[in-house]
C-alpha cells in the first residue's frame, strides 16, 4: 500500500471511525482502526462488534493494500500534525506502517487485515430517507432521555417506528419519556419498527451536522441491523432485541393547570435553582400560580438545601386553571427546557404525584413526560 492524503481529511476521518473502535474487549483487533484502498480513495473502518462506521476520502493511490493499526494511537498521532500532505506507506513483509508529514515520521505495527471482523452489508429490509438537519433536530430532542443503566436493555435504545411517511421517535428510561414525529423524505410501504441503540443515534448526530443531501436508512429487522448511509460514511449497527414499552398509555390526556413560560428565563431560573439542588436530592420545586386581575401568573422555581441555603426564582407566566404544585429532578428539567428551540414551552400539570408534561408552544410534534419527585409541600 502506498498513498498520499491531505491531514486535515484523515485527521476528520479517524476522529469519526475512532468512536466505534473498541475500548475494552475480549477482542483485541477491534482496538484497531483499519486502513484500505478503495477505488481511488482511502477507506478507514472500526468496530466494537456492535456498531461499525466507515469513512472514505481522497487519497492519490500509488499501491493498493489493507492494514489494522492502533486507532487511539493513529488518531492522536495524526491529530498532532501539522496541516501538510501526509505520504503513507506500509511494508507487506513486516506489516508496518508508515507516516510521513513534513518533518514528521512514524512507524506503527500492524496487523493483518484478514483478522478484521467483516462489516455486515444490510441488503434486503426497509429502505428510506430523512432529511438531514429534520434527523439531526429529532435525536437531539430523544437521545438524552434513554436510559444508561443496562439493567433493561430495551431502555438503552430508541424506538424508532417507520408508518408511511412518518418516523417517530420514542426515548424512555423509567423516569422520563420523549417522542418526536418528523416527516420522511421517503415514503414507507410496510409499517417497520426497530430498536435503535441510543449510543448508535448519538454518533449519527455527530455525523449529520456537516451532511446536506437526506440519510438514507435501511432496516433488516429479520437480521437485527440498521445502516445509516451519508455522503462519505456508512454506519452499521445491531438493533436492541425486545420490546419497547407501550408509551402512549404513559401520555396523560388531561390536566387541571397549564403553564405557557418563556423557555429562555424558564430555564435561567432552573439552572440557577440547581446549584442550591445540588446538595438538596437534585429537588427544584415548582408553583404555578394564576394571575389576579389584570397581574400575570408565575411560575416559582426554588431549591433548597438544609445545610447550604435555598433559591426562589419567578418566571411570568400563563396560566390556565388551579393553582398547582410539583417537584422535578434538576437534572431531567434542564435536559429538557436544553433541547427546546422555540420560545415558548406549556407545562400541563394534574397533581404533586402525578407526571408532568411539557410541551413546546407552536408545535405539536414532540412531547416530553416527566415524573415527579415526592417531596413535603409546607
Amino acid at each position: 500500500m502506498k498513498l498520499s492524503c491531505l491531514q486535515e481529511n484523515l485527521n476528520r476521518g479517524l476522529i469519526y471511525v475512532g468512536r466505534a473502535a473498541a475500548t475494552r474487549t475480549t477482542l483485541p483487533i477491534t482496538n484497531n482502526v483499519l486502513l484500505a484502498t478503495d477505488e481511488g480513495r482511502l477507506k478507514l473502518v472500526a468496530t466494537n462488534l456492535e456498531m461499525a462506521i466507515t469513512y472514505w476520502l481522497g487519497a492519490k493511490v500509488e499501491d493498493e493494500g489493507a492494514i489494522t493499526v492502533p486507532a487511539k494511537l493513529l488518531n492522536e498521532f495524526v491529530a498532532s500534525l501539522p496541516s501538510d500532505k501526509i505520504n503513507i506507506s506500509l511494508s507487506p513483509r513486516t506489516r508496518t506502517l508508515q507516516l510521513k508529514c513534513a518533518r514528521f515520521e512514524a512507524r506503527i505495527s500492524g496487523v493483518d487485515a484478514k483478522d478484521f471482523p467483516p462489516i455486515p452489508g444490510v441488503e434486503d429490509g426497509v429502505v428510506t430517507s430523512v432529511e438531514a438537519e429534520t434527523l439531526r433536530k429529532g435525536i437531539e430532542k430523544v437521545v438524552f432521555a434513554a436510559a444508561t443503566d443496562e439493567s433493561r436493555p430495551v431502555l438503552t435504545g430508541i424506538n424508532a417506528e417507520f408508518d408511511g411517511d412518518t418516523l417517530t421517535l420514542a426515548a424512555a428510561d423509567g423516569f422520563r419519556l420523549a417522542v418526536y414525529k418528523m416527516p420522511l423524505a421517503t415514503r414507507v410501504e410496510k409499517k417497520t419498527i426497530a430498536i435503535i441503540p441510543a449510543k448508535t443515534l448519538a454518533e449519527l448526530n455527530r455525523m449529520v451536522t456537516e451532511q446536506e443531501d437526506p440519510v438514507e436508512i435501511r432496516i433488516n429487522t429479520a437480521k437485527g441491523q440498521i445502516l445509516f448511509k451519508l455522503k462519505d460514511i456508512e454506519l452499521v449497527s445491531q438493533l436492541v432485541q425486545g420490546a419497547f414499552p407501550q408509551y402512549s398509555q404513559l401520555i396523560p390526556q388531561s390536566y387541571t393547570t397549564r403553564a405557557v413560560a418563556d423557555i429562555g428565563q424558564f430555564l435561567r431560573a432552573t439552572k440557577t435553582a440547581s446549584i442550591f439542588a445540588r446538595d438538596g436530592s437534585n429537588i427544584i420545586r415548582l408553583v404555578i400560580t394564576p394571575g389576579v386581575k389584570e397581574a400575570p401568573g408565575k411560575l416559582t422555581v426554588a431549591a433548597r438545601s438544609e445545610e447550604i441555603g435555598d433559591d426562589v426564582g419567578e418566571v411570568d407566566a400563563l396560566v390556565q386553571g388551579d393553582e398547582a404544585k410539583i417537584a422535578f429532578n434538576s437534572k431531567y428539567l434542564a435536559d429538557i427546557l436544553t433541547v427546546l428551540h422555540e420560545s415558548q414551552v406549556a407545562l400541563e400539570v394534574t397533581s404533586p404525584s402525578s407526571p408532568g408534561v411539557f410541551r413546546p408552544v407552536g408545535v405539536d410534534n414532540y412531547i416530553h413526560v416527566v415524573m415527579p419527585m415526592f417531596v413535603q409541600w409546607d
